[in-house]
């Protein structure tokens, strides 16, 4: 993208400089609402398939044990049809429109035992409420992680894209809240993706933990029935068992939402420290980047005519503030509690937690498409101070053998005297910085005369040229911006294809367990 004009749309067009009194005069009726953000996507089903909660899991246990244990010679095989004839009416009546549809064991059986006998908790055998809820907790969270995942590619995605738009757009950068040093704005952009890079590490990572079944393992200790554990985690789709069985329901599944809400908290940092960098622009009378007016971005303030409030930016800093409260929540409820209690593992709650992640993304990824950036004026601010003044040192140092500290001297003398003459680094004159260099230097053993010809010096404060002529791995120079972001479109497809393939694998599961069961009904 072109930045030669004074604004540039982080979306598809150049916004003209002389547009840009249109795009600051234009004023928003009210606030924005932004209630249609999605919470908590539910992009991987189909509307026509069944919700996946707690019922919908403790159905499908129940459809696997059935097939199991009658197939392992567990249930009397005379008793099997009605026995699954009962489960399909109990799934079928929990489908009607508002039925009822418990998401405890001791509410589901007594729905089984009234659509069949008391014949049907020969299905209890060797099993308990605490592997049947650990099972489905972990069955819900992973599907959570998923949502989680998909929304943080689809942000980090238009993160990255934006970088693309901008690698030669040269902004200031800042360190304690002050302006630093020039970089491309690709370059801090593809920095803000490499943290939500690692939050989809972190994801997947956990995702392995989260994905293990604990079915067979009862209360705390197995069980005398010789239960087929790794058949019931392949049925739902599991990718492997909780080994240990007092782990199962008494370890691991307090563990699980406190971790989960440790990368919920990651991900709203990541998001809340990148929306903060932009809102402090907004005190600036001039700023370099703003968001696009109107379209719920920003809304006029109610007294002063003069101000365009950054909505999107508030709303999505208070949906990153929310989700980070909410992610403590399992680390309150799991501290000074004895193993195995019930008070971090409420899937309403965890479910929650991931949803406020997954707010804070969308708002984010609104806020990426929202941004409106001049080019010109972002130099102008970089030109305005000397945030291109360690340069001066480093060439000293590199090409002419001052020791840095010593060049490093040199620079903030010339900085300092500056300042106290209110001098920026494109009028400076030569002859000062000679005779700084001079003064700094007498005494040791270093060339009295400043070894930088007048054309050596300015081109040292160039930003731009300082940009681009960084050398290192990752620096900021246009061919480690291009590989970077060349590599992180490969990590966004290849998270793609993550998802997707832990979204079909369950599928696949589920499936095959349905045509298994739809045997035994006859």
């Amino acid at each position: 993208m072109s930045t030669s004009s004074a604004w540039v749309r982080t979306r598809s067009f150049v916004v003209p400089a002389a547009a840009s009194l249109i795009l600051f005069s234009t004023a928003v009726a009210s606030a924005p609402d932004h209630d249609h953000r999605p919470v908590g996507l539910v992009a991987q089903q189909e509307q026509d398939e069944p919700v996946r909660d707690e019922f919908f899991w403790l159905a499908e246990i129940n459809k696997a044990t059935t097939v199991i244990n009658s197939e392992e010679g567990l249930l009397d095989p005379a008793m099997v049809p009605g026995i699954a004839a009962a489960l399909q009416k109990v799934i079928d009546d929990g489908a009607a429109p508002g039925a009822e549809r418990p998401s405890t064991v001791v509410a589901f059986e007594p729905l089984l035992i009234e659509a069949g006998s008391t014949d049907v908790t020969l299905l209890h055998a060797g099993r308990s409420s605490q592997d049947m809820h650990a099972t489905y907790r972990a069955a819900i969270l992973r599907e959570k992680l998923l949502e989680l995942a998909e929304q943080l590619n689809t942000t980090s995605r238009t993160l990255v894209e934006l970088a693309a738009a901008h690698t030669a757009t040269i902004v200031p950068n800042y360190t304690n809240g002050v302006a630093a040093q020039p970089n491309s704005y690709a370059h801090q952009l593809l920095g803000h993706a490499a943290g939500f890079d690692r939050d989809a590490q972190r994801i997947r990572e956990a995702y392995a933990r989260v994905d293990r079944s604990a079915m067979g393992t009862t209360v705390l200790n197995g069980t005398g029935w010789p239960l087929d554990r790794q058949r019931m985690a392949d049925y739902l789709g599991f990718g492997a068992l909780v080994d240990n069985a007092y782990d199962a329901s008494q370890i691991s599944s307090m563990e699980h939402p406190v971790e989960v809400g440790s990368i919920v908290t990651a991900v709203a940092l990541h998001s809340g420290n990148f929306v903060e960098d932009v809102l402090t622009q907004y005190a600036q009378t001039r700023p370099w980047i703003l968001l696009e007016e109107g379209e719920g971005n920003t809304f006029v303030s109610s007294a002063m005519p003069q101000k365009r409030n950054p909505g999107l930016l508030n709303d999505t800093r208070s949906e990153a503030s929310q989700a980070v409260a909410l992610a403590q929540g399992p680390v309150f409820q799991t501290h000074n509690i004895t193993p195995g209690m019930p008070d971090p593992k409420e899937v309403d709650n965890n479910t929650e937690v991931v949803d406020a992640g997954i707010a804070a993304l969308a708002g984010l990824d609104e806020v990426l498409k929202a941004l409106v950036v001049n080019p010109e004026r972002a130099l102008e601010e970089i030109n305005s101070d000397w945030t291109a003044s360690q340069e001066i040192a480093d060439i000293l140092m590199r090409d002419h053998g001052l020791p840095f500290r010593e060049g490093h001297h040199v620079a903030s003398e010339i900085v300092t005297f500056a300042r106290s003459k209110n001098i920026g680094p494109l009028e400076f004159p030569y002859v000062d910085a000679q005779r700084i260099y001079a003064e700094a230097v007498a005494g040791t053993d270093n060339p009295p005369e400043l070894p930088l010809t007048e054309a050596e010096f300015r081109a040292a404060l160039d930003p731009v040229a300082i940009v681009n002529n960084r050398t290192t791995s990752g620096g900021s120079q246009p061919a480690e911006v291009e590989r970077m972001i060349g590599e992180a479109r490969e990590r966004l497809t290849a998270q793609d294809e993550w998802i997707t393939q832990r979204r079909e694998h369950v599928a696949a599961a589920l499936a095959e367990l349905d045509e298994d069961f739809a045997e035994l009904r006859g």
